[in-house]
């Protein structure tokens, strides 16, 4: 079986691009040699072709003065148009990993070179790989053929219980772009969605070898079940707003609910007594991935505008008039995950009484029977530790309640201050790896000197790990959200390299009020060489050194963090310096995909949203497509982007840099924008055989002049 992602490929046997074999010497003394290649090749994989391609392989000859070869070739295929040093070598219809093309030295039949050629089957795979579509709503599915430089040329097929579809359609612009709309009449996933090449000799049988099926359940409504929801944005006058809350829908239908609001105000709790999601146009290609959610509680923000990933999570904004903000609303666990005993790390971020901006960052450990026996926490009030933590870090414990109905509720004291909470059971399980259970949090204390408004995410802690350095070890990507030195917001990404003993590496994007720092820059290759630490108690607090600029003259230091972990190289940060910058946000594992990523993982559709530090800054929603027409670059963005005031079209390309998974976006609507994006792999698709799809990355505008930017998380 083909191993079907190109960068999960065993490398033995792919890698010799040419050996050279040299028996005489020229009149010199020179010994004649030879080196043979393909010519400008488009796969990344050395010498990885697919059946029927021809390719041209060019000969390169040194000392001796004849500059001319013979061509030969074992084990199938066929030579042809041969020059003095090129010929065109179309590999046969069959895959084969033993090919050889033999390069002679015409003067002297001693010296030759060899070309190993692996011909591999040409492999399609679509996404979304398992969606509910509503029922009536247009569902986009895309297609790419491995290796990216076969034809992107496809045949689909769309089958309800095994019969043809009633509503299906391929794109007359793009072949590996395809459109279902739910009209069949069939339950579970019924819906079987395939795309093969001229060039696959099987088909896409129902145990297919060289594709993939999308299977595609309908349902009456995307919104079904049990949700937890966090938001933060500004009201009108740009004070600062949080909510935390749950819903439980039934086909669309809001029945019931509760949650928490933190305004200017203060503190006040709402039950949500109805409301309902409404799709788009169904006639709208996105019209499955996105829709509007009113919830009637008697407070705002009441309305929001969501888009749709794959799994039915919701990317929201507030479109009520009232104010401006995003959050995310997705299924929530079974309040059975949280039992026993379970350390949390926690982000959290909100303003103080004087509406500046304030971080905390920390660590709760719950004993299972109600009390919070241990406890750390990082405060950053508008560049002072407050007097929740006159010098962080601070010790902390407390009390918890939790029962089966939301919200929970727990105290952490500090010194002589004690601060109150509730929170929601959001997604995750039990085990604090892969999808660790995560909660919801807010503060319900009077606002005041001592109590800032704060919301954030509380994620748990994997218990099988010793946080000491060598426990984090490998890539990550950390986004960062704060104020800008000079105004606006200072929003940055990094792609770092912790290697178990102190030592961490790598690069970043920073988007500074308007001023774009690059590291490496395009005049250095050098990448930044920082450090980390972990503390002495290692339950998952460290300091790490990011930002700052090496190639600047005179080089900026790296700015301090504070980290603490939920698992490894994953969890949150907070400027440790008391900068009234404030900068916050997470670092998220890459996968196992280090050093493996490729732009053919990306095509799918993706929702965005926005998480920003300032008011001025405009949060957005949004579907975005991307897709692949072959080739180098032939990778393409579409999509519409949702405002508040409305929505417009996207469209732009997208690229991949280097293998660790940093590219670009660029947009020529709705207006002419750079992104750089950060690719976070959660399905270890570096050591998978089967084909992968890249689920998330972040993106941050680095259009220069950009005083206001925010960061962007896109996920599939």
């Amino acid at each position: 079986m083909f191993i079907m992602m190109k960068k999960c490929l065993l490398a033995i046997g792919l890698l010799s691009l040419a050996f050279a074999v040299s028996c005489a010497k020229g009149g010199n003394g020179v010994v004649p040699e030879i080196s043979v290649n393909i010519t400008n090749p488009t796969d990344v994989v050395p010498n990885q072709i697919y059946p029927g391609q021809p390719v041209t392989v060019t000969a390169t000859v040194s000392g001796t003065s004849t500059m001319s070869v013979n061509w030969t070739v074992t084990g199938g295929g066929t030579l042809s148009n041969p020059t003095a040093l090129t010929v065109v070598y179309t590999a046969p219809s069959t895959p084969t990993s033993g090919v050889t093309i033999t390069a002679t030295l015409t003067s002297d039949s001693s010296v030759t070179s060899n070309l190993l050629i692996t011909v591999v089957d040409v492999t399609t795979q679509v996404t979304p790989a398992a969606p509910a579509i509503g029922t009536g709503l247009q569902q986009q599915f895309t297609a790419i053929a491995l290796p990216d430089d076969a034809p992107q040329t496809f045949t689909w097929t769309c089958m309800a219980n095994g019969n043809p579809c009633k509503t299906f359609s391929q794109d007359p612009n793009i072949s590996g772009l395809a459109y279902y709309t739910a009209a069949d009449s069939c339950t579970g996933s019924c819906i079987q969605i395939s795309a093969i090449t001229p060039l696959d000799p099987t088909g896409c049988t129902t145990t297919p070898k060289n594709c993939s099926i999308g299977k595609a359940a309908i349902v009456t409504s995307r919104l079904n079940g049990t949700y937890a929801f966090q938001f933060s944005g500004y009201d009108t006058s740009n004070n600062a707003v949080a909510v935390a809350g749950t819903f439980i829908a039934v086909n669309g239908t809001i029945t019931s609910g509760t949650e928490d609001e933190l305004t200017s105000g203060g503190h006040a709790a709402h039950t949500i007594s109805g409301g309902t999601y409404t799709p788009i146009t169904a006639s709208n290609p996105n019209s499955n991935n996105a829709g509007t959610l009113a919830l009637t509680s008697g407070a705002s923000p009441n309305k929001f505008q969501v888009a749709l990933d794959s799994a039915g999570d919701l990317s929201m904004i507030e479109i009520d008039g009232h104010g401006t903000g995003s959050g995310i609303a997705r299924i929530a666990a079974a309040s059975s995950t949280f039992a026993g005993d379970q350390t949390f790390a926690f982000g959290f971020t909100g303003v103080d009484s004087s509406n500046q901006r304030v971080g905390y960052v920390g660590v709760l450990a719950m004993d299972g029977n109600g009390n919070i026996t241990t406890g750390q926490i990082d405060v950053n009030d508008n560049g002072a530790s407050s007097g929740i933590c006159t010098a962080s870090p601070c010790t902390v414990t407390g009390t918890y309640t939790a029962t089966q109905t939301a919200p929970g509720s727990m105290v952490i004291t500090s010194g002589s201050v004690s601060q109150h909470f509730d929170f929601f059971i959001s997604t995750g399980t039990k085990t604090g790896k892969a999808t660790p259970l995560t909660f919801y949090a807010i503060s319900t204390d009077l606002i005041d000197s001592t109590h800032p408004a704060v919301a954030g995410t509380m994620v748990l802690q994997d218990s099988t790990q010793t946080y000491n350095n060598a426990a984090l070890k490998g890539y990550s990507v950390s986004a960062l959200t704060g104020i800008g030195t000079s105004g606006g917001t200072n929003v940055s990404l990094t792609l770092g390299n912790t290697d178990g003993n102190g030592n961490f590496t790598g690069q970043f994007d920073q988007n500074n009020g308007g001023t774009i720092v690059t590291v490496p820059s395009s005049t250095s290759a050098a990448s930044f060489a920082y450090t980390y630490a972990a503390g002495s108690t290692t339950n998952g607090r460290y300091t790490f050194q990011m930002l700052g600029n090496p190639d600047a003259s005179p080089v900026v230091a790296p700015v301090p963090f504070v980290f603490y972990a939920s698992g490894v190289n994953r969890g949150f940060l907070q400027e440790s310096d008391q900068a009234t910058s404030v900068i916050t946000g997470t670092m998220s594992p890459q996968g196992a995909g280090n050093g493996a990523f490729d732009p053919t993982e990306l095509p799918g559709t993706y929702a965005a949203t926005t998480s920003s530090a300032i008011a001025a800054a405009d949060p957005i929603a949004a579907n975005l497509l991307l897709n692949s027409t072959g080739g180098s670059t032939g990778y393409s963005v579409s999509g519409t982007e949702y405002q508040d005031q409305g929505s417009a079209t996207v469209t732009g390309t997208y690229a991949l840099a280097n293998d660790l998974g940093t590219g670009t976006i660029s947009l020529t609507a709705p207006a002419a924008l750079s992104y750089v994006i950060y690719v976070v792999d959660s399905s270890g698709c570096g050591k998978s055989s089967l084909v992968c799809t890249i689920d998330d990355f972040y993106m941050i505008d680095t259009t220069s002049g950009d005083k206001n930017p925010a960061t962007i998380f896109a996920q599939q």
